[in-house]
């Protein structure tokens, strides 16, 4: 990583599944600039470098001028989701090559006999043994048997593989086995990439452990590829920026290192939204929201609760769920922020069951060819092609009417597969799309709300994403939320969040003891270890001491259960006060999450965590010009309104001709070139100090 220097212009890039964002910092003016150009699944570099080139133009930025550039990807999450990994082996301990396999007894559909479980990342015939065995309190029962290890090399050869996964028993309390077979397969055979279960995911429970190592593996050879690609095209430019990737935690790292630990970048794009939203909601004094999100492919939802998006240890890719924990996919234990994600966005292709009955999702048109009003060739009716229909799109103005849209065929499509079959009319047809994919999207928001114990009428909906503020009010009004914030680039927010995260590395160890027992010296020593981690790993990273910050926090569990909760601690020495005082935060977070708690129980520590956070300097929001009363109507639509259920004619504004201080009245359209935003006829829409738009239900 380049030496950080004052930043000239910062670029932030997201790719989403149907369209790739860039948001441009010029810090030498303040001003900020944003592109939308269509997502290239057949090569993301290119959508990329489209969008790099495209906001470059509109600042008027030169190459050289970039000095800070943050990519959000979903490279690593499409070889998951569509199985097109590098061929893996997996090393283990003899005796356990099934275990990735077997898996545990988390089923998505408890009595479902015909289920079957997603394929293992490694199959049976690249999965190999070794004697070795480490024992529980990692001392070492059995030697490794180094011949056998370079008996597997020729076979790894023929095979062709170019990923190992080494996972052996109780490696995160002695690595030395799995450090020497690395040495031995990197002696050999020198452009395999290679993934220690030590260094990835350093904690127990084999199989989730061996999960995210496999998951890492698999995807490494074409995260490092496409990283390498990114690299040789900006240096081809002559671009000297540093390079920074988008974590599932929050936070970013250098490319070097997502090359190497790719299982970390799974939920890029997603986690940079909630950073975003975390910073709105600042501004706008609100500390609890649901960040929605609601984009071409999905709709994610997350939960920020006094300022802080809520992070979970363990999460699944690929499953029915996606993000949630089912037994459906392939689980990987990693920090990541708690979002839940249902397979509704614009391009959600609308469909009949064989009962049927209309559904959206989870299959989308994606970029090629994209909804049916695109002309690009898609047949299948969408959700877009629904808002385009019912006049809360419009066909004129889509991407500031850069893009041609083509009405006509959204129409035929959603009358001849939608209404016709279910013989309803057109417009019954769309209302209907739209009503099940917020029904789709509603549950997706209780999932991180509700059923984590929230009052949904606490929190306020921050809506981004292309078709968000779209759905938005609806969607409070569903959930019976007062109000809505829609930000000055809601169709770009992912990206901008990019521009507003730190570097963060996160290091964890397990250290399972009763409470009772723990001895202070001891516990401060592993803390400190995996301080001093953090600590290089960052000064690597040429982060300034002075911008490097320690954070400490402990999974906790009453004793004989199964899972944890995580409970931030103190970055000091811990006295045996502190420890009462973690028990009762523990207590507190236990009734919190479960509805019940025991003081009488007995708890114990499970693992331990530090987070490194290098601090970067932020994108700063400047107020913008106050004025009472909005411009001129550009025009008035007929739009057809969920609260009403029926069409309304609508005074239709331009966003960027609305000062701080303008109020308008539903039913209204605020169309941008990046999003729509509806208000509802007995919604009243604010216009903040910051150019937020802020929907009121309560009026």
């Amino acid at each position: 990583m380049r030496s950080l220097r004052i930043s000239m212009v910062r670029i932030g890039v997201d790719i989403g599944g149907t369209f790739t964002d860039a948001v441009c910092l010029d810090e030498r003016t303040g001003l900020t600039y944003m592109s939308k150009v269509p997502t290239t699944p057949q090569d993301l570099t290119v959508g990329f470098m489209n969008s790099l080139h495209r906001v470059s133009s509109r600042s008027r930025t030169q190459p050289t001028d970039i000095s800070y550039l943050v990519h959000g990807t979903t490279v690593a999450t499409n070889a998951l989701l569509e199985h097109h990994g590098s061929k893996t082996a997996l090393i283990t301990t003899r005796g356990f090559r099934d275990a990735i396999e077997i898996g545990t007894q988390l089923r998505p559909k408890l009595y479902d006999t015909f289920q079957t479980k997603p394929p293992p990342v490694v199959p049976r015939y690249l999965r190999f043994e070794v004697t070795e065995r480490v024992g529980s309190k990692g001392q070492v029962v059995r030697p490794l048997v180094e011949s056998e290890v370079l008996a597997i090399i020729p076979q790894l050869r023929t095979l062709g593989v170019n990923a190992v996964a080494i996972c052996l028993l109780y490696s995160f309390l002695n690595s030395d086995h799995e450090r020497r077979i690395g040495e031995i397969i990197r002696s050999n055979l020198p452009d395999v990439h290679i993934s220690l279960s030590s260094e990835i995911c350093p904690e127990f429970r084999e199989y989730w452990r061996f999960s995210t190592t496999a998951v890492n593996a698999s995807v490494a050879p074409l995260v490092a590829g496409y990283l390498a690609s990114v690299e040789k095209r900006l240096s081809d430019l002559k671009v000297e920026a540093i390079l920074l990737v988008m974590q599932s935690n929050g936070g970013t790292y250098t490319f070097e290192s997502a090359k190497t630990k790719p299982v970390y970048m799974i939920e890029s794009g997603p986690a940079a939204g909630a950073i975003a939203a975390q910073a709105y909601g600042e501004d706008t004094k609100n500390g609890n929201l649901i960040s929605f999100d609601m984009g071409g492919t999905t709709a994610k939802a997350g939960l920020i609760k006094e300022g802080i998006p809520q992070l979970v240890s363990e999460y699944e890719v690929g499953g029915s769920a996606h993000g949630r924990l089912s037994g459906s996919g392939y689980p990987i234990k990693a920090p990541t922020i708690d979002l839940a994600e249902v397979g509704t966005g614009g391009g959600s292709i609308a469909w009949i069951d064989m009962g049927g009955e209309l559904k959206v999702g989870p299959i989308s048109a994606g970029a090629e060819p994209g909804p049916v009003c695109y002309g690009k060739g898609g047949t299948e009716p969408t959700v877009t092609d629904a808002n385009i229909i019912l006049g809360r799109t419009s066909a004129n103005y889509f991407l500031g009417g850069e893009m041609k849209i083509d009405a006509k065929k959204a129409e035929e499509s959603i009358r001849t597969r939608i209404a016709d079959p279910l013989g309803v009319d057109l417009y019954e047809a769309a209302f209907g799309i739209v009503r099940v994919a917020n029904s789709n999207m509603s549950r997706a928001i209780r999932l991180v709300s509700t059923q984590r114990g929230y009052d949904l009428r606490d929190f306020v909906i921050l809506a981004f994403g292309g078709a968000g503020p779209v759905h938005a009010g609806e969607l409070a009004e569903e959930l019976e939320m007062r109000e809505i914030i829609v930000p000055p680039l809601p169709g770009a927010l992912s990206a901008e969040g990019l521009l507003m995260t730190d570097v963060r590395h996160d290091f964890a160890t397990t250290y399972l003891k009763p409470l009772s027992t723990i001895e202070l010296g001891k516990l401060d020593e592993e803390y400190d270890r995996l301080d001093k981690k953090a600590t290089e790993v960052l000064k690597h990273e040429h982060i300034p001491d002075m911008n490097i910050r320690i954070l400490r926090s402990v999974d906790m569990r009453y004793s004989g259960q199964a899972y944890e909760i995580n409970i931030p601690t103190l970055n000091r020495k811990l006295s045996p006060k502190d420890l009462d005082k973690l028990r009762a935060k523990f207590n507190e977070a236990h009734e919190m999450k479960y509805g019940h708690a025991s003081a009488q129980e007995p708890v114990e520590f499970v693992n331990l965590r530090v987070t490194g956070v290098g601090i970067l300097r932020k994108l700063q929001r400047k107020p913008i010009k106050r004025t009472h009363k909005p411009k001129a109507v550009k025009e008035k639509r007929r739009v057809f309104f969920a609260s009403t259920e029926h069409f309304e004619t609508c005074r239709v504004y331009e966003r960027s001709s609305l000062g701080s201080g303008c109020r308008i009245r539903g039913p209204a359209v605020i169309e941008q070139v990046d999003s729509t935003t509806l208000v509802s006829p007995n919604d009243v829409c604010t216009v903040d100090q910051f150019g937020n738009l802020i929907l009121d239900h309560s009026l």
